[in-house]
């Protein structure tokens, strides 16, 4: 799609007609109903499209055009666009339309749909996708709020800060997530289609992003941002020369164009030339997984040779015909639709990744942070969690990283003259064997956050159960020696590590 883009006054007429016509997520879901909604967020529009042509509502014509790929009328179009009109929304290169009369049709060129994130309501431009078109994407293909895209606005910390640069800004969606509280934004894509739906949503919903053309990092070399965040095009494309890999269909939105996984190994390796100390860097992120390797050795390298202190929550853990699989549907390639295009590209994935010794391929969360005061040795963390999460996990992120700050700097001495509370969302699970008056298995439970669960011995329970903000850790090992016969400095050296942990994932909380 080429050519979206107007004048400040027409867009500010586009604006007014969805402010009008209350075309907002909340509206979305009470005109389409729980499972016509529940079905598009299965790719499937014929139930929604069923439900909207059956209302007046100026919402339900806009649905149907811009994100069902539903032609309407002229005088559908028309109440629903009252300011801007037919003619205009042309003009914007957001439809076309057969002709002039009442009854003619009007088709849409582009996806416009309100989206919500953590940050609140927004309308993002992007292209067409399959489940509209029927059709495979193209390799230019600008995409809207994929999920990958939602996950990452969601784990954005929203801490205000300075100035922000999203990397790959694609539509813009994390562009217009961080302008809700950075004093100014930045957004790079190598992709001129891709920033120009940047700016026209920039425009759309008021925000000031500055938008620079240029591949990763190369734009804003020599600068330096507080926040950066990145929904890189991390996938693993097939990149030999010759036989079944020149088959391969490659799309800028994803595909970095870069062997293996080099593109992820740069940014990790490189964002703190650009990174602000104090600040944070988040990207999602595939890293392979290659014969005799454990799963976090390579982006553990990665994340040594960076200098930053590192989080990588691992997600997914694909093997090469899974992940072959997952890709060549994500760009419309099916053995229904095509099974020799489908052929050819699975050989290819699997060929490459056989080549280059590839078991598997990871799929997560890398959270980079340059601390103010660098502690002795950097702060690495590498853990698998593949269970639901809750939708919202920034707070959790941003408690984290302040918590593994002051740890950094609190000597064990210290610690134990700290006064720590249990967080509200923890409780404890004990479990007896019939007949038995001591607990077999004592657990601490996470209610929130990443919702970890803890196993503690019973001297660790007992600190735990006490800290109400009122003694310290040692005054309370101290109680606990006396119950068990224990010496208080054994209690409180077996106990000490254990704290740390707990703070540092948020079940246990200093003093403020």
């Amino acid at each position: 799609m080429t050519g979206i883009g107007g004048s400040p006054q027409q867009i500010d007429r586009l604006r007014s007609d969805l402010l009008h016509s209350h075309y907002d997520v909340d509206t979305l879901a009470d005109v389409l109903g729980e499972v016509a909604t529940a079905a598009m967020a299965r790719e499937q529009v014929l139930p929604a499209i069923r439900v909207a042509r059956s209302s007046d509502e100026p919402a339900a014509v806009l649905v149907r055009l811009f994100i069902l790929g539903d032609d309407v009328t002229v005088a559908e179009a028309t109440r629903a666009l009252p300011e801007l009109g037919v003619e205009g929304a042309a003009g914007l290169g957001l439809l076309t339309a057969a002709g002039t009369a009442p009854d003619d049709r009007v088709t849409a060129r582009i996806d416009l749909r309100p989206v919500d994130t953590s940050g609140g309501g927004l309308w993002l431009a992007a292209d067409l996708g399959e489940a509209t078109t029927g059709a495979a994407v193209g390799a230019e293909h600008v995409l809207g709020l994929g999920g990958a895209s939602r996950t990452l606005a969601e784990l954005t910390v929203r801490t205000p800060v300075g100035r922000a640069l999203d990397l790959g800004t694609g539509s813009g969606i994390q562009a217009l997530n961080l302008a809700g509280f950075a004093q100014s934004v930045v957004g790079t894509d190598i992709s001129a289609a891709a920033l120009a739906y940047a700016a026209f949503n920039a425009a759309l919903n008021d925000c000031a992003v500055d938008l620079r053309h240029g591949s990763m990092l190369e734009p804003v070399a020599g600068e330096q941002f507080d926040l950066v965040v990145s929904n890189p095009p991390f996938v693993i494309t097939p990149r030999t020369t010759g036989g079944a890999a020149q088959a391969v269909e490659t799309y800028t939105y994803r595909d970095g164009g870069r062997r293996g996984d080099d593109l992820v190994r740069d940014l990790i390796t490189g964002v703190h030339a650009v990174l602000a100390p104090g600040g944070t860097a988040q990207f999602l992120a595939n890293w392979e997984v290659h014969r005799g390797e454990g799963a976090f050795d390579r982006v553990q390298q990665w994340l040594a040779e960076s200098g930053l202190d590192g989080w990588v929550i691992q997600r997914e853990y694909a093997d090469p015909a899974e992940y072959a699989e997952t890709w060549l549907r994500d760009g419309g390639i099916t053995p229904d639709r095509d099974a020799d295009a489908w052929r050819r590209g699975y050989t290819a994935w699997l060929d490459d990744f056989e080549a280059r010794g590839v078991d598997a391929v990871g799929f997560g969360y890398v959270t980079l942070h340059k601390p103010l005061r660098p502690a002795a040795l950097p702060w690495h963390r590498f853990e698998e969690i593949t269970g639901t999460l809750a939708p919202t996990l920034w707070p959790t992120i941003a408690a984290t990283l302040a918590a593994k700050d002051r740890l950094a700097h609190l000597g064990d001495e210290v610690l134990a003259d700290q006064r720590l509370r249990v967080a509200g969302d923890v409780t404890e699970e004990r479990h007896y064997t019939p007949g038995q008056m001591d607990p077999q298995v004592i657990v601490l439970r996470q209610g929130g956050g990443l919702g970890r669960t803890v196993r503690a011995g019973t001297a660790l329970a007992a600190v735990v159960g006490a800290s109400d903000g009122e003694l310290t850790v040692g005054q309370i090992a101290s109680g606990v020696a006396v119950l068990t016969d224990t010496r208080p400095a054994d209690v409180l050296a077996d106990a000490l590590p254990h704290v740390r942990g707990l703070i540092l994932d948020g079940l246990l909380l200093l003093p403020e």
